[in-house]
């Protein structure tokens, strides 16, 4: 079964809430933990892996906490997801060129190809501004 690690999808609720926020406001580790139904020490893991890659900033004492170091426009899933996760490979034959001795005779390589091109493709077109958006859509609709 392909599916996305907790670390991953965790990181991308938390990233998504950031998201919704006004440009520039931060929110607690707390606050953004409680609200998207992750375990806190977990996530304050998770955003120390998104701060070293430049994907959030943080502020400490009064009024400190997280916010976007980029503008939600310019994150996408695939980012994210290939963060936590590592360079997204459907298989094995995938991880690079040549990898696989079997690469050139077997047809089913040309398949997880462009499986995983499509993929990529499609989390690289999701951003979290578009995301924030949608999500807010979905609120006022429920």
């Amino acid at each position: 079964m392909f599916r996305l690690s907790k670390g991953a999808e965790y990181a991308v609720r938390g990233v998504l809430h950031l998201a919704s926020k006004p440009s520039g406001v931060v929110a607690f580790i707390d606050e953004i933990a409680e609200a998207e139904d992750v375990p806190r020490a977990y996530l304050a893991k998770i955003f120390q892996v998104l701060l070293k890659k430049g994907f959030l900033r943080s502020k400490r004492g009064p009024g400190g906490g997280f916010n976007l170091a980029r503008e939600a426009k310019d994150i996408t899933l695939l980012d994210i997801i290939e963060t936590m996760e590592g360079t997204i490979s459907l298989n094995d034959c995938l991880i690079s060129a040549g990898f696989c001795d079997r690469e050139d005779k077997c047809p089913v390589h040309d398949v997880w190809r462009e499986a995983q091109k499509k993929l990529k493709d499609f989390l690289s077109k999701s951003n979290f501004k578009e995301l924030a958006e949608a999500g807010k859509m979905k609120v006022q609709l429920a």
